[in-house]
């Protein structure tokens, strides 16, 4: 019997153990389970019910606010505001009613930045889970006629990155991990770092692509940026060429990753953004998102086939993504 990998499942078993044992189909589902897909969507009439759900299991500060965004960010991969969010939250036995009530005012508060509504859930203590787990849902609701599929994905088209790589995984380590930092960091890098939390919400970025006009959005979550570009091309059954060069990493991003030495493509990153769009649609979208204080980059493009990340003259297949860099760090 093999043992599987910490963090989520590779594309393989995916497919093999969990896509592949959903028999039934209703007429109703209109976006499927599959790699590279952040969201479910259902047919309502006019409308279209968007849904997407997430754990948070590699934190434990900052939980209740990582919970809201990572959850409503992949609802803004449809172009569309999160309108509503139910949360799960299991905590290990000793728990206290304080450190429940901080999730909470953590979680109630980033929701209502982004006018979000908490609608229901479930709260537990149990001797099932060592640490806080959160699971939550996020609901939202858009126009048939106007959903984002990874199948408008073309040739050609553009691969833009809002922010910058490891985003959330910085932010994650620089909390958890502070007192190990100390001892080779400065005080401005590790705040800067930690600040990084602050900056995962890819909402802004959604719902102005999908006005602009965005082929694809896919939220970068566990794999890191190199892992979301696999997905894409999985998804779209298409490639792409990406210019490592152009990848923005940040500075406090590179020292940690090189402390550790782990890799920031390969690092979670909620908070920045892969968008695929048309190149004449190109330039309006970069300065629509600039004007509204999102830094953006071109890092590649759409090919016919082959996944490669290209750096000077050498080209490199871009891998699955596998266990996430930060299981590597947090424990």
């Amino acid at each position: 019997m093999n043992i599987v990998k910490v963090g989520k499942l590779d594309s393989e078993l995916l497919q093999k153990i969990i896509f592949s044992n959903i028999k039934l189909h209703r007429d109703e589902v209109m976006v499927r389970p599959g790699i590279g897909e952040d969201c479910a969507v259902v047919d309502f009439g006019e409308y279209a019910l968007v849904m997407s759900t997430d754990p948070i299991t590699g934190a434990s500060s900052e939980v209740g606010k990582l919970a809201v965004h990572i959850n409503c960010n992949d609802i803004a991969t449809n172009g569309i505001e999160p309108l509503g969010l139910m949360m799960t939250i299991l905590a290990p036995e000793g728990t206290t009613e304080n450190e429940i009530e901080e999730i909470m005012k953590q979680a109630s508060y980033e929701a209502g930045k982004l006018n979000v509504e908490i609608i229901g859930g479930h709260t537990e203590i149990t001797g099932a889970v060592n640490r806080i787990v959160i699971s939550a849902t996020a609901i939202g609701r858009q126009l048939k006629s106007k959903i984002v599929k990874s199948l408008g994905v073309k040739v050609g088209d553009k691969i833009i990155m809002t922010k910058t790589a490891g985003l959330e995984g910085t932010g994650i380590i620089a909390h958890d991990l502070e007192n190990k930092l100390n001892s080779t960091f400065s005080r401005e890098i590790i705040e800067n770092a930690k600040k990084m939390v602050n900056y995962i919400s890819v909402v802004k970025e959604g719902v102005i692509s999908g006005k602009i006009g965005a082929s694809s959005m896919h939220d970068v979550t566990e794999g890191g940026i190199l892992g979301a570009v696999w997905e894409i091309c999985r998804a779209s059954k298409l490639g792409c060429n990406i210019y490592k060069g152009r990848i923005t990493v940040a500075k406090e991003t590179a020292e940690i990753c090189k402390f550790f030495n782990i890799d920031p493509l390969r690092l979670v990153s909620s908070g920045t953004m892969l968008i695929t769009i048309n190149p004449e649609k190109e330039d309006e979208l970069i300065c629509e998102l600039r004007k509204n204080k999102v830094k953006a980059s071109v890092i590649g493009e759409i090919t016919e086939d082959g996944c490669l990340l290209i750096e000077n003259d050498k080209k490199i297949e871009i891998e699955p993504p596998e266990s996430d860099e930060l299981y590597k760090v947090i424990k």
